[in-house]
């Protein structure tokens, strides 16, 4: 399985072509938009996703609900482009008129500057269309196809807001949930996407408190994965591993700035015996861990237990407070450019992560087993379960 992703910001269409996606999987436009429209929502997003209502038209790859093996066309139409149509143009020659949002003075943490150096050019906003977050919109889309697969195959994703700010989720409260499917009623109920009243209230005071001061805030998000079998990945190639490929494609997404596992970063102040998940064998169920302190990776192997995944979430660069920058053009100090932004990433980014390691998973599922038919794989993957299981 493979995609790319083309579209800018502010121009007409967003598209993903997704190649290696089994036939006989039942997709429809509603099954992407679900996803699409959590990727919207959430505490601290700004006024574009009140203009914007994001929905997908599948152009390829399925015919009547069911995918054909063939590649998979998805596009999301940008509404804004209504705004930006003779700016955008590909076909107009750059006029004083249609260059008015010419942006010249680089946003500190954003690609402007470094973009516009790499591909000399003087007007930033080349760089911001693509490197801007709006383009995460059709990695939820290709994520959302991947989940779709994943649901088939009984392993079930899901991803929540750990921390806003200084404002930290109660980690514990994870032990009230006997499934990702009660996780995910309770945390998609907040606004934050937090798991309890009161943390959410305490979150959206730190949002509302940074978009008074024009400021943004960061904040960290984990995945929750259920259902793997163990064995996805390879340990014989830095390339092979599975966990290093999940932390690219987490870093790879815009804002991120940090990938742990499991335990994570707070496992470097403890010693191997606090660390180290002890391995127990059961006629019922085979071999299983009696933690999971690793994040359901051993040698860049998935276990079998359930993989947790956290990623750091910078504050948004654009502040409505700018922050000093140079123009490009004249070399002399300014403040830098404002354009249209959240508060927070991190309610929204909780669901781009998901998706992200949802794609990988599917990877990896589908690099393993024979990935032409649907029906095919289910029969490979339990064989393999039960193979594994009389281990």
């Amino acid at each position: 399985m493979r995609y790319t992703t083309a579209g800018e910001s502010h121009g007409p269409e967003e598209i993903a072509i997704i190649e290696g996606i089994p036939s006989g999987l039942k997709i429809t436009d509603s099954d992407i938009n679900q996803e699409l429209s959590r990727r919207q929502h959430g505490y601290g997003r700004g006024n574009r996703q009140k203009i914007e209502s994001d929905t997908v038209s599948i152009l390829s790859g399925v015919r009547h609900r069911m995918t054909l093996g063939s590649p998979i066309t998805l596009n999301v139409h940008n509404d804004d482009h209504n705004h930006w149509a003779s700016i955008m143009s590909p076909d107009d020659e750059a006029t004083e008129e249609n260059s008015v949002r010419k942006v010249v003075r680089p946003r500190p943490g954003h690609a402007d500057l470094v973009g516009g150096m790499k591909y000399r050019h003087k007007d930033l906003r080349n760089v911001l269309e693509r490197s801007s977050a709006r383009e995460t919109v059709m990695r939820v889309a290709v994520g959302a196809v991947a989940k779709k697969l994943l649901n088939e195959l009984n392993i079930d994703i899901h991803g929540f807001v750990a921390n806003i700010g200084p404002v930290q989720t109660d980690m514990n409260l994870l032990t009230n949930f006997s499934s990702l499917e009660e996780l995910r009623e309770v945390s998609e109920s907040f606004p934050t996407r937090t798991l309890d009243s009161a943390t959410d209230l305490k979150m959206q005071a730190v949002i509302d408190r940074a978009k008074k001061e024009g400021n943004t805030v960061g904040g960290t998000v984990e995945v929750m994965v259920t259902g793997v079998p163990a064995g996805l990945g390879s340990y014989v190639s830095a390339d092979t591993k599975l966990d290093a490929k999940i932390a690219a494609s987490i870093v790879g997404t815009n804002a991120f700035k940090g990938v742990d596992f499991g335990g994570g970063f707070d496992n470097a102040e403890k010693f191997g015996s606090e660390v180290m998940d002890e391995i127990f064998w059961s006629k019922d169920s085979g071999f299983y861990r009696g933690s999971d302190n690793l994040g359901g990776f051993e040698g860049g192997m998935t276990t079998g237990e359930m993989i947790k995944v956290r990623g750091v979430v910078k504050p948004i660069p654009t502040l409505y407070r700018p922050m000093m920058s140079v123009d490009v053009d004249t070399h002399d100090p300014h403040k830098a450019s404002i354009e249209r932004s959240d508060t927070t990433a991190v309610t929204a980014a909780a669901v781009i992560a998901e998706h992200m390691v949802a794609i990988e998973i599917a990877k990896a599922i589908l690099d393993k087993f024979d990935a032409d038919n649907l029906g095919r794989l289910k029969e490979q993957l339990k064989n393999y379960r039960e193979e594994i299981k009389q281990f």
